[in-house]
């Protein structure tokens, strides 16, 4: 029976999973794929620190290139994460001749089309089912179960963290700060989560979700990014009050000419799937022309079920290896295709909530009314609560289908009148998620 060495640069939680996934299941893993997959050798900074598992002393180095430059080696495993030194252990292993598998959605984010070209040139290929979505099988699915289908739109919960913390402030009526401190407490956010609150963590993913669903190469700058750091607990209320949930969403829709891109707090009807998600928990929402709608849910972060993705790639890879297949996979939408055209946010068009605070006075609805139509922005529905004399007030709107450009010039205008005594809250809304 075939064996297949690997080589692991990143022992930290994935990949004291992975070790411990390829150790519980050997016999199983064996089972399927027809041969032995051995790590090889472990490269980490820090080898002391007991992670649950037992792994040969011999196999442990504290030197990356103890891993990249063994000739036995076939796959290597990098599961540091960040830029660099990733970037340079990927490319040089490709160099090697070995094939790669990667949870770094950052570095494929930023560097995709880089990483993927050297694949190209040097025949191996990379595998990233872990990049996205955790254990969810979303990158496999979008290049196999969902080819044959124009993708029409895409919807994702792409952050455990936020979900997380939207989900405590909507039911718990917690403000943001309180709820963020004890998902830090809880291991649920890092001691700095800028990352995964302002929407970044979850661009990465867009970009490399993008690139498969819609055959075009992203640039990070040209997605939309707005985190969920402003969201109140009266806007999660109002929302509420109008049948909406608030969500963290990854959103791509092609129209056959530019696509939207764009992470933003975003409210969703409260009967749709993607609303009933919770907690640490993501979900893809996926439409195809031919398939329809789909989804995709399951933790997408966490050692095991990011170990799961990363087998499951191994797995893939060393299956053709003892088949002796060669060159399938390394062709990508992320190398292969033109950059693509993406919908500046301005252009977006979209229903609008919106919360002012104003003055408690006669006349102010009109008066904010009055701006919003000369701007062609047409009013759905209004909450206004009762009057609090000389104090100011929230009054909340939801607009029809509108125009970027049009609602900022809007507001613009109607944040500089006296009556107004903050700035206008904006939340974009998704109402008919297809």
């Amino acid at each position: 029976m075939k064996e297949i060495k690997l080589g692991l640069i990143g022992f930290g939680t994935v990949g004291a999973a992975v070790v411990k996934i390829l150790q519980t299941n050997a016999s199983l893993i064996e089972q399927r794929l027809g041969g032995k997959m051995r790590l090889h050798k472990v490269a980490d900074v820090d080898l002391e620190r007991d992670r649950g598992i037992e792994v040969p002393h011999e196999i442990l180095t504290a030197d990356a290139n103890d891993v990249l430059d063994d000739p036995e080696i076939a796959v290597l495993m990098e599961l540091i994460g960040g830029i660099e030194p990733a970037r340079a252990f990927i490319l040089k292993a490709m160099k090697a001749g070995k094939h790669v598998v990667t949870a770094n959605k950052a570095l494929l984010a930023q560097h995709g089309a880089e990483i993927f070209a050297a694949a190209q040139e040097y025949g191996v290929r990379i595998g990233f089912e872990a990049s996205v979505g955790g254990g969810i099988p979303i990158i496999r699915s979008l290049r196999e179960g969902l080819v044959a289908n124009r993708i029409i739109s895409l919807f994702g919960i792409l952050n455990g963290t936020s979900n997380y913390i939207l989900t405590r402030m909507t039911q718990e009526k917690k403000g943001f700060r309180e709820v963020l401190k004890d998902a830090q407490r809880l291991g649920y956010a890092e001691a700095d989560p800028t990352l995964d609150v302002e929407g970044i963590d979850t661009a990465h993913k867009l970009a490399i979700l993008a690139a498969l669903a819609f055959g075009i190469r992203v640039d990070l700058n040209d997605i939309f990014v707005e985190g969920i750091s402003a969201v109140t607990p009266l806007d999660i209320q109002y929302s509420s009050e109008f049948g909406y949930r608030i969500k963290l969403l990854a959103i791509g829709k092609g129209d056959g000419e530019k696509v939207e891109l764009r992470v933003h707090p975003t409210m969703l009807p409260v009967h749709h799937l993607l609303s009933t998600v919770e907690g640490v928990y993501n979900a893809i929402y996926i439409a195809g022309d031919a398939v329809g709608p789909t989804m995709f849910y399951g933790q997408g972060a966490g050692g095991l079920p990011t170990g799961s993705a990363v087998v499951s790639d191994l797995v893939d890879l060393c299956g053709d290896i003892i088949k002796g297949i060669k060159g399938r996979g390394s062709h990508l939408p992320l190398v292969a295709s033109s950059q693509g055209a993406v919908k500046a946010i301005d252009e977006v068009v979209t229903p609008y909530y919106l919360r002012f605070t104003a003055l408690d006075r006669p006349g102010v609805l009109s008066t904010i009314s009055g701006v919003l139509g000369k701007h062609e922005i047409s009013i759905a529905s209004v909450i206004q609560k009762g009057r609090m004399v000389k104090e100011a007030v929230p009054i909340v709107m939801m607009t029809h289908e509108a125009k970027g450009s049009d609602i900022q010039r809007a507001l613009s205008e109607i944040n500089k009148l006296d009556i107004i005594r903050a700035k206008t809250t904006l939340i974009r809304v998704e109402g008919n998620v297809t």
